[in-house]
């Protein structure tokens, strides 16, 4: 067992620490995103570090721990002064302690004990297992608005299985990043966003009387679309199924949408850039069959232009040079991503040869729809006699 021990850091008083997180925090002044308790439970990973504005009831245990709810999951609050308990609207960063080193020094002055439930001298917790908000505000919340991107994510539950129409500007397929996963109910899904908010919609292709927006290029980004569907919501996602009659081209408003106390997100974070989460054959697998084909799943959407060039397959060389073999064959393959899983499939010409260890390389130059680099990968199984 790995034990993270902190020498030399005195702990102190959790109200001088959150005074300290919450100045650093105001200096660095970055855009918030709307989103809800769900979503930052179900990918800590892209909302770790960035500010975000969430809704839910707020309360205070009697041991002085600050909780916010949305009825069905809580999140810890860290925060400097007091709070009613009730409807709520907090904004602050979002943390997932275990992808914060043991040394961090916004955790320095922090005791962790008594601020996360974590023992200074035991096991670092695990991705997702401690989460915060480290708040700069608590206000009340906002009263039951009419339907709008920001007003579905931030409450899905009060919209959920009702038919709505909101106005939000075409993003594609999540072209800025706007949203950590798709939820991957058709191959027209597409995100709408508007101020700090983002919605994905699904079932209907954004095609209508005299428009056809592309999913996959920025140029039609900046067209506005009116959008009737139904609200859904799963695996921390919300979004609304439409119907094609459902999807109309609309005028970018001209008032506010926030409330003017709210300063509107001019540039949302950068999210995460791609990576892979998962491959069959996996790493270093063997008596792979012959006639396996290779599947790369990725965590982020990719530009698949940028894949053309940049997909290597090869056996192993020190292999043909141990065989006495005087050269080393090349397998030929074909590729296909498939953009509403996220996933690359290589088919070989002709089965594998039998023995031999092949190497899949994703070399530099591949990237996301956000133009993110995906790091060089390098996939290696050795094939079976099958």
């Amino acid at each position: 067992m790995m034990v993270y021990k902190r020498p030399g850091v005195r702990s102190v008083s959790c109200a001088v620490a959150i005074v300290l997180c919450v100045a650093a925090l105001s200096a660095q002044a970055p855009q918030r995103r709307a989103a809800n308790i769900a979503a930052l439970l179900t990918f800590p990973a892209f909302y770790h570090n960035r500010q975000v504005v969430i809704v839910g009831n707020v309360s205070t245990d009697k041991n002085g721990q600050m909780h916010v709810s949305d009825g069905s999951s809580s999140l810890r609050l860290v925060y400097k002064g007091s709070a009613p308990d009730g409807p709520g609207e907090i904004r602050g960063e979002f943390w997932d302690v275990a992808r914060m080193k043991v040394d961090d020094p916004r955790l320095a002055n922090l005791d962790l004990r008594a601020t996360f439930g974590i023992d200074p001298e035991g096991t670092w917790p695990r991705t997702g297992d401690v989460t915060a908000i480290i708040a700069t505000a608590v206000g009340p919340a906002p009263g039951m608005p009419a339907p709008s991107i920001r007003s579905i994510v931030l409450s899905p539950s009060r919209y959920l299985n009702q038919k709505v129409t909101v106005t939000g500007q075409f993003s594609g397929r999540n072209l800025s990043g706007d949203l950590p996963d798709a939820p991957a109910r058709s191959r027209w899904d597409f995100v709408i966003r508007s101020a700090d908010a983002a919605l994905w919609v699904s079932g209907a292709r954004p095609k209508g009387k005299g428009f056809d927006l592309a999913l996959d290029a920025r140029i039609d980004t900046t067209r506005w679309l009116e959008v009737t569907g139904v609200v859904h919501e799963g695996r921390g996602l919300q979004w609304l199924d439409v119907a094609p009659e459902g999807i109309q081209l609309a005028k970018a408003p001209t008032e506010p949408v926030v409330p003017s106390e709210e300063t509107p997100a001019v540039q949302i974070p950068t999210a995460p850039p791609p990576e892979v989460v998962f491959s069959a054959p996996t790493q270093d697998e063997s008596d792979v069959a012959m006639g396996s084909s290779v599947r790369i799943q990725f965590s982020r959407d990719l530009d698949p232009a940028t894949l053309r060039g940049h997909v290597r397959a090869r056996y192993l060389e020190s292999e043909t040079v141990e065989r006495g073999e005087p050269t080393t064959p090349t397998p030929e393959f074909t590729t296909r991503y498939n953009a509403a899983n996220r996933v690359l499939e290589l088919k070989f010409a002709k089965p594998l040869e039998r023995f031999r260890t092949v190497n899949v390389e994703l070399l530099e130059g591949i990237l996301g729809t956000d133009q993110q680099a995906l790091k060089p990968w390098t996939l290696s199984f050795r094939t079976g006699g099958f």
